[in-house]
This record gives structure tokens, C-alpha cells and sequence, in this order.
């Protein structure tokens, strides 16, 4: 169904995690009618949780995907929930079974219960981890996943869920993996926010193995406008990648953070035993998303100078 004046109705799942909130940010800007259901685990932000209910369109519902009793009327579902801390996973791997795999399963069922005319279509928000390592060139919606980790295998096995509900029940379906996304007011359980946070206290920042780990880095407000992208032009039950355009290992990026906060790399960062599954290089092509018109415009040196120049390790206390 579409809201008064052509407004989307939009079904936003872990709408106050990472990638969610900033989507529900934009979604409110444009106009969309939304509602959020967030669960408000350890890493939700309970600062936009308070701001986001000043907004005349906009609902909250405090709930679990895994055990939702209805699903709320809506033009599309952009399912955001989950557990995403790869060392988490390792440890605690039957909390990301229940919430990545079950819960995507929960929530297709609902949705495929649905009267035919009224099922909402179904975004899924996978990551650029199911493909797993490649030593060079970029992995494409064509290669078969192969998972390092527990949490990579749960997003992957959800993947295979939305699939499938697509074809035998007829759900018109996509699925968005992007790389690893970075930006302002971040869980400090990653990367760049964890590093900031210890820096900030002059402590120094952890890097895994040497270092040497590429990944590709993807601002989040680059990710909300690639999943719009593939809201308003996106063909049914169609995998997309969405990749930024700097691939940069682990050990550059606390360089960077360490001559911002004007500490020698030497007192910058130890190195600590690796992770097991860890991959070492991820890479996607994603000219599937770019010929519906998206190209990343964040950049990366500039961004991250802002988060550090910003960082709050107060707010998530």
C-alpha cells in the first residue's frame, strides 16, 4: 500500500543499530512513513531512539524478529536486524543462529502469510562476508558463498532463506551486501570507533595477525542512499553488491587515526593473536548496483578525520 501522496510505507527491522538508524534518519527526511522494530539490545542507540519519536511519521516497536506476533501494514520491509560482531559470533554463535537465521526466517513467514495483493516486498541486508577471501580481483552476485565464520554463515544462510521464499512462495525479494561500513556514531565494538575510543584515552588501539587486512570501506550514509536506490528502482529478487572505492588494511587506518590524534605508531596500536576465521581481503564488483545510478561520494581520509574529530565514547555507556 502507498501512504498519502505517493509516501512509502516502510517496515524498518534494527532500525537503531548502525546501518538502520541512519536509514530510519533519511526514510523520516524523505517523508516515507516508518516504523521500527528494534529489539534495543547492548548496541543500540538509545540517543536517536529518543529523537526519532519527536517525528509526526514515525512508530516504534520495542520487539524481537524471532518472535514478532504480527507484521505491521507496509509497502516494503528493510530487514536490518542483526548480530553482526564477527568475535561475538565465535563465541556466542547460537545467539546469531536465532537473530540471522531464524529471525529472517520469522519474518519471511509473516510476510508470506500475507494476503497475495498485500505482501510487502523484502529487503534483506546481507554483507559482503558471505563470499569470504579472495586473494585478488572482486567477487560478483554470480559467486557462490563461502562463509569463514559464524556470523558470515548465518548472513549467508539467510540469504538462502529470502531465495527461496522468492521462488516457491512467489515474494518479490533482494538482497544488499556492502562492504564494511564506517561513519558517525558507531557501536565501539568495530574498527575505527573502537580504535577512536581507545586512543582517545590514550590507550593504544588492537589490530589482529599484522595488521594487513583489506577491506573496502563503505560511509554509511553512501549504504542508506545504495539500499533507496534499490527501494525505488531495484528488479524483483535481485542480489546487489555495494562497494566504496578504497581498499585499505587495518594497519593504514590506525595510521591515519594516529597522526590525528598525534600519537606515534609505536604507542598507536598492539598486535594481538589473529581471529580465527579471518579472512584476509574482501572485494566486490558492484556495477549491477552503479547502473541504477549510485556511486559513492564520501571521502574516506576526510570522513574519518570527522569521526575521530567527533568521536563521543560516552554515548553507548
Amino acid at each position: 500500500m502507498l501512504g498519502a501522496g505517493g509516501r512509502l510505507v516502510i517496515l524498518v527491522t534494527g532500525g537503531l543499530g548502525f546501518i538502520g538508524k541512519h536509514f530510519v534518519q533519511r526514510c523520516i527526511e524523505l517523508n516515507h512513513w516508518v516504523t521500527n522494530i528494534d529489539v534495543v539490545n547492548y548496541a543500540a542507540d538509545r540517543v536517536v531512539k529518543d529523537a526519532f519519536e519527536t517525528s509526526a511519521n514515525y512508530r516504534f516497536i520495542q520487539a524481537d524478529i524471532a518472535t514478532l506476533d504480527h507484521l505491521p501494514e507496509c509497502d516494503v520491509i528493510v530487514n536490518f536486524a542483526a548480530e553482526s560482531h564477527v568475535d561475538n559470533s565465535i563465541v556466542d554463535n547460537e545467539r546469531f543462529c536465532v537473530t540471522n537465521v531464524l529471525g529472517v526466517q520469522h519474518l519471511l513467514e509473516l510476510a508470506r502469510m500475507k494476503q497475495r495483493g498485500d505482501r510487502p516486498r523484502f529487503i534483506q541486508i546481507s554483507t559482503d562476508e558471505v563470499y569470504g577471501d579472495i586473494a585478488e580481483g572482486a567477487h560478483d552476485e554470480t559467486d557462490r558463498p563461502c562463509p569463514s565464520n559464524p556470523y558470515a554463515a548465518t548472513k549467508a544462510a539467510a540469504d538462502m532463506l529470502v531465495m527461496s521464499w522468492a521462488r516457491t512462495y512467489g515474494l518479490d525479494t533482494n538482497i544488499i551486501r556492502p562492504t564494511n561500513n564506517y561513519g558517525p556514531h558507531q557501536y565501539p565494538e568495530k574498527l575505527i570507533p573502537k580504535s577512536c575510543a581507545r586512543l582517545t584515552r590514550g590507550r593504544p588501539a588492537i589490530l589482529h595477525g599484522d595488521g594487513s587486512y583489506q577491506r573496502c570501506w563503505l560511509h554509511v550514509d553512501d549504504t542508506v542512499e545504495a539500499v533507496l536506490s534499490v527501494v525505488a528502482k531495484g528488479r524483483p529478487n535481485t542480489i546487489y553488491n555495494v562497494a566504496g572505492d578504497l581498499h585499505v588494511a587495518n594497519i593504514d587506518i590506525l595510521r591515519h587515526l594516529a597522526r590525528f590524534f598525534e600519537m606515534p605508531d609505536s604507542r598507536a596500536w598492539t598486535f594481538v593473536e589473529d581471529r580465527s576465521g579471518q579472512d584476509h581481503r574482501y572485494s566486490l564488483d558492484d556495477s549491477r548496483l552503479r547502473a541504477l545510478g549510485w556511486a559513492p561520494r564520501r571521502e574516506f581520509t576526510r570522513e574519518l578525520e570527522s569521526i575521530a574529530k567527533t568521536f563521543d565514547f560516552k554515548r553507548f555507556l
